[in-house]
């Protein structure tokens, strides 16, 4: 039991941490941490909207359609950090 929750939490860190890098190089900024939070937050957000708005991807893969919208999100939180900042 307790290994697929740790198998379950490091892909929720690596999706986060390759959302953050992806949104980091559309928007600029860096850092691992930065990395990391952006992309974790990003994936709620992300998410979020998506199911909100009702918006289907179309990829197939479940990983990488987690990450395309991790990185979606992360850019919106990016943006609306900057905008308030």
């Amino acid at each position: 039991m307790g290994d697929t929750n740790n198998r379950s939490m490091l892909m929720f860190i690596g999706i986060g941490l390759v959302a953050g890098f992806l949104a980091s190089l559309v928007v600029g900024g860096g850092g691992l941490i930065t990395y990391l939070v952006s992309g974790l937050i990003g994936s709620f957000v992300g998410g979020y909207l998506f199911s909100a708005l009702g918006i289907n991807l179309g990829i197939s893969n479940a990983l990488v359609r987690q990450i395309v919208t991790s990185t979606i999100g992360a850019i919106i939180v990016v943006l609306l950090a900057r905008l308030i900042a």
